[in-house]
């Protein structure tokens, strides 16, 4: 019963993490109706001058806002200079520029950093709590929790709440139709670029100091497994996006503490297969008027 709870709460630890990074995946879709797969890279990115910071001034928490700065300049610059280029053209011509830019980010990054590990340090420590004899979450843990509860929570309220959300929103939908109606449909997507690749720098920021290091590949699994936790809960709900992760992050730690690590991927394959066999929108998707 000990290694149940052990493997339960170590799952919640990384699917906390999985559930930050999804979270930057859903903003970008209900933002722009385009899943970023440059994403990753992009985190990685902005972590370096994050940690470059940290690194100048001692202070993880002027690092982390540096990075999210960092990441809402880049977004906003990947929009403007690649996005807006190609988005009329179709989605695939999206994914496309997107999987080069992951090729260029991560070709920078080595050339100026280098392809070395480098240790992130962690504002808070990361030996887990005992409760009952059994190790439960760290401090550290329940500030990457804690940090992802209040990104749904600010989104929830941008996205129902706001008139810029609103307006985001409409122009993800239909482009054409809120034009029409006055929206500067080009402005909200530049926003929405910008905001998805800021909450990306923060997840970068969480996910770092969890043993991953920096490095250009830091966030690769990483996105993959994002990736998988935001579809099984459906692209276009935030909350969905924390509890795929969670729920990822579960079943990793128990196929890994009882079946092995080998047998993980697979899991995972399974997983995203049954929810889009069952509920192909996810778990939290909405549900859909019929058309006859």
């Amino acid at each position: 019963m000990q290694r149940f709870w052990f493997l339960t709460f170590d799952g919640l630890a990384a699917g906390a993490v999985y559930a930050a990074f999804a979270l930057a995946l859903v903003l970008i879709w209900r933002a722009a109706r385009v899943v970023n797969f440059a994403q990753g890279a992009m985190a990685v990115a902005t972590a370096y001058v994050g940690y470059a910071v940290v690194g100048a001034t001692g202070s993880y928490w002027l690092g982390l806002a540096a990075a999210v700065l960092a990441g809402l300049a880049l977004g906003a610059l990947v929009e403007r200079v690649l996005m807006r280029f190609v988005g009329p053209a179709g989605p695939l011509n999206q994914v496309i520029v997107a999987l080069g830019l992951v090729l260029l980010v991560q070709a920078v990054l080595g050339m100026v950093f280098g392809n070395g590990y480098r240790p992130a340090p962690a504002p808070f420590d990361t030996d887990a709590l005992t409760v009952g004899g059994v190790a439960a979450l760290s401090p550290y843990d329940l500030w990457v929790l804690g940090a992802a509860l209040t990104v749904v929570a600010l989104l929830a309220l941008l996205f129902t709440r706001t008139p810029v959300g609103l307006r985001m929103r409409a122009a993800a939908f239909a482009p054409e139709v809120s034009r029409l109606l006055g929206v500067s449909v080009g402005r909200m997507l530049t926003l929405g670029w910008a905001l998805a690749a800021g909450v990306g720098a923060l997840a970068g920021m969480l996910v770092v100091p969890t043993g991953l290091g920096l490095h250009p590949h830091a966030m690769d699994l990483v996105f993959v497994v994002a990736f998988t936790a935001a579809v099984v809960g459906g692209l276009d709900s935030p909350v969905g996006a924390v509890v795929g992760g969670l729920l990822v992050g579960l079943i990793l730690s128990y196929v890994t503490g009882y079946l092995g690590p080998d047998t993980t991927p697979l899991a995972v394959l399974v997983l995203l297969l049954a929810v889009l066999l069952v509920r192909p929108g996810g778990l939290f998707s909405a549900a859909r008027a019929r058309h006859v």
